[in-house]
């Protein structure tokens, strides 16, 4: 495994080395930040602090990226052409520390808008880090190479965002006639952290957890599954460091001993952090499949099976 890899593996921002830019520093994270994007639609939850820590930087290939994330929000997506009555609301990761809102975000949504589903991408609570983004860099790169730092990812899904993503689940629900949505057909989905924080709102999110799940190249350990668990969709690379450190499927035999809806997709390669799936490669097109899941299901039609 090259040092890129690992980077990309343990941080679980899919962030590209280029050592060509002088604003890249050996993680490959931007030293430089930028000033928040505008996001139209968007909502702020209930859960929200008073201040306002957020600190935006460039991702690969100048996407958007934040941290220091303490005022969660929803950015509402709408359906193009003929809705659907079924949405999804959509986690992007970044190992609790940051959250890349472009690739795992808004790029998932706008595909699921484009297919009639009403999406809304969730910016929920990250762990405090550094302010100074060249610190926060220095830093990050201690915690790589193994050096005591100020932060590091935790090893679940944090309180805060456990909460954010509840609150999440209960203002789509109760706004489902102004989305023009079943509240019955909300879904939660997420990537890398995001998909930890999917498998929590199913684990512990009680009447508030979601119609349907999908974690995408999520913790694929063993999971405590409801008696009245949604059906779930999981996707994940075969050279994924996340699928490489459990000893089976031990996800999917959980959700299979319980008795639990489960399709799983597994890819040749792609490591961590495959996004929506570019072109050319393996998971190309995995969308499609989980659009097809869903409709099999019964999601997407008027009338619920």
């Amino acid at each position: 495994m090259t040092v890129r890899t690992v980077r990309r593996s343990m941080l679980c921002l899919s962030l590209v080395l280029t050592g060509a830019s002088s604003v890249y520093a050996q993680t490959g994270i931007s030293t430089e930040t930028v000033a928040a994007p505008t996001q139209p639609n968007t909502i702020t939850l209930q859960t929200a602090e008073k201040a306002d820590r957020e600190v935006w930087h460039p991702s690969d290939n100048g996407r958007y990226a934040v941290r220091n994330v303490t005022r969660p929000t929803l950015t509402v997506f709408q359906p193009v052409g003929k809705p659907s009555p079924a949405s999804v609301i959509i986690a992007p990761g970044g190992a609790f520390l940051g959250l890349e809102m472009d690739k795992e975000g808004w790029e998932v949504a706008r595909w699921f808008a484009n297919h009639g589903v009403t999406a809304f991408v969730l910016k929920y609570r990250t762990l405090s880090t550094p302010p100074d983004q060249k610190v926060f860099v220095a830093e990050l790169d201690k915690m790589i190479s193994g050096q005591k730092a100020a932060f590091a990812p935790p090893a679940e899904t944090p309180a805060e965002a456990l909460a954010d993503g509840i609150a999440a689940l209960r203002h789509v629900r109760a706004n489902a006639a102004q989305f023009g949505i079943d509240p019955k057909r909300v879904g939660f989905m997420g990537f890398s952290a995001g998909g930890f924080l999917t498998r929590s709102v199913v684990e512990k999110g009680g009447a508030d957890r979601p119609d349907f799940a999908a974690p995408i190249y999520p913790n694929m350990a063993a999971m405590t599954v409801p008696a009245d668990a949604p059906p779930m969709f999981v996707a994940i690379a075969a050279d994924d460091f996340l699928l490489a450190r459990e000893k089976g499927l031990l996800l999917l035999d959980s959700y299979r001993a319980a008795g639990k809806s489960i399709e799983f997709h597994l890819f040749s390669s792609g490591g961590h952090g495959f996004g929506a799936g570019p072109v050319g490669s393996p998971e190309e097109g995995w969308l499609d499949l989980m659009y097809r899941w869903m409709r099999t299901q019964g999601l997407l039609a008027t009338e619920k099976k």
